[in-house]
C-alpha cells in the first residue's frame, strides 16, 4: 500500500499564472506560503501548486496574491537539465486536486463558489 496526500491552508504568493492550450486544456500555477512558526522564525514555508482543468479555472477566477486558501492534492518530483551546466535539477510540485477559497469573499458572499473538487465530475 502507498498513500501521497497532501493537505494545505496559507496565503498565495503570487496571482495565477494561467495558460490555456489549444486541446482546451487549462493549467494555473501558484505559489502557497504556509506558516510554520519555530523558536528561531516566523517565516513561511513556500510550495509549488500545479492545478489543471476546472480546478484552475476556479483559481484563476476567484485567487489573487494574499487569498487564504485550502488544497488537497499529491506531491510529485519535476525533474530536468539545467541548460547552461547540464546538472540535474528538481523541485517539489503540489498536484492540486481540490481547492477550497477560505477567505473574506466567501464570507461576504455566500453565493460565491468556495470550493472545486475535481473528482466531483
Amino acid at each position: 500500500m502507498s498513500l501521497n496526500v497532501v493537505h494545505l491552508v496559507g496565503h498565495a504568493g503570487t496571482d495565477p499564472d494561467v495558460k490555456y492550450f489549444e486541446s482546451g486544456g487549462v493549467l494555473c500555477k501558484l505559489a502557497l506560503a504556509v506558516r510554520r512558526p519555530t523558536r528561531n522564525s516566523d517565516q513561511p514555508d513556500w510550495f509549488n501548486l500545479e492545478l489543471w482543468g476546472k480546478t484552475a479555472e476556479v483559481a484563476a477566477n476567484y485567487v489573487r496574491k494574499g487569498s487564504l486558501i485550502g488544497v488537497k492534492g499529491s506531491l510529485k518530483i519535476e525533474t530536468w537539465s539545467d541548460r547552461t551546466t547540464g546538472a540535474g535539477r528538481s523541485k517539489p510540485v503540489i498536484r492540486v486536486e481540490r481547492l477550497d477559497l477560505l477567505g473574506s469573499k466567501r464570507d461576504s458572499d455566500p453565493s460565491a463558489v468556495s470550493s472545486y473538487d475535481h473528482t466531483e465530475f
